[in-house]
């Protein structure tokens, strides 16, 4: 399936809607959105719960459009203008009636129903969009502090929802799973160094880099040098230990959805394994998991199902 989101926004995006969606449409259309998007959507549609896929799409087409107004609308002042639309369109799910109107957008409109079926905070959904309005003005980080408080709204919300559509979400079970959204934030930031280089992104934070010797010269020239694999390879390790700690959470899940949490970690430990084959030479290739190694994490998956 295609995805333009300057069509999708242009079509959905901010003004009076002239034709209101149904419940129906909007179920598939976060369907045609996760779908579009997700290369392993079907796996994990696979897996689910049949009760809980629809909820799991309309929060991932939450997620995807917050995402691409962030980067696929030019950045600045026009994503932080369109992430505010976006605010408001989520907050008519929870004060229809302070604000005198419902949600038109059809992701709102699906998600309206899950966030009424599950009772789930608004304050969930927003830290994703402050998390998206601070890359707009955010583009590097002195601390490796300053980057997991960008993990807490950016990627640990994502693990909260889904602990609150399996029905199960406490506060220890909270931390596990913060755990688990960290690490896999950071092994995306440590794949992708080259292509966040490229819209001005730094995520590998300047007291790591000071302490390995990988200067600014050396960053700005996207040199592999014996500091930046010794760098890249502490970086790896350390999101490792976050998968470690995190695998604490799968015997506290529900059994049947167990082995769904447990399919992101393995995807996670994966991607730090592809970084560890290319000798961390991450700005000369971008490592990928090859589809023989999504095979065997698929039929993995699938085995401990049905044990």
């Amino acid at each position: 399936m295609s995805w333009d989101f300057a069509r999708e926004l242009e079509k959905w995006g901010p003004g009076p809607s002239d034709t209101p969606v149904s419940l129906a449409a909007a179920r598939a259309y976060c369907a045609h959105v996760s779908k579009a998007h997700y290369e392993n959507f079907t796996v994990v549609s696979l897996l689910l719960p049949r009760r809980l896929i629809r909820h799991f799409h309309a929060v991932y087409a939450y997620c995807r459009w917050s995402d691409d107004l962030a980067d696929e609308t030019g950045g600045g002042d026009e994503a932080i203008a369109l992430i505010a639309w976006w605010r408001e369109e989520l907050l008519a799910c929870y004060e229809e009636a302070a604000i005198g109107r419902e949600p038109r957008h059809p992701v709102m409109i699906a998600l309206r129903e899950t966030i009424r079926r599950f009772n789930i905070p608004p304050r969930t959904f927003l830290a994703l969009l402050i998390a998206f309005e601070e890359d707009q003005t955010t583009k590097r980080y002195d601390t490796f502090d300053q980057l997991t408080n960008y993990c807490n709204r950016s990627a640990n919300p994502v693990g909260h929802l889904v602990l609150m559509l399996f029905e199960c979400f406490d506060a220890e079970r909270a931390r596990l799973s913060d755990e688990v959204c960290t690490g896999l934030q950071l092994a995306n930031f440590w794949q992708d160094v080259s292509r966040d280089f490229d819209i001005g992104r730094v995520y590998l934070p300047l007291e790591d880099r000071t302490r390995f010797g990988y200067t600014d010269e050396d960053l700005e020239s996207r040199r592999c040098t014996p500091a930046f694999r010794a760098l890249m390879q502490f970086e790896v390790e350390r999101a490792r230990g976050y998968f470690a700690r995190g695998a604490k959470l799968l015997p506290l899940l529900p059994k049947a959805v167990r082995v769904d949490v447990d399919l992101f970690i393995r995807g996670g430990e994966a991607i730090l394994q592809a970084i560890e084959r290319a000798g961390y030479d991450v700005w000369a290739q971008r490592p990928e998991v090859t589809k023989w190694e999504k095979v065997k994490l698929l039929l993995g998956a699938v085995a401990r199902k049905f044990l």
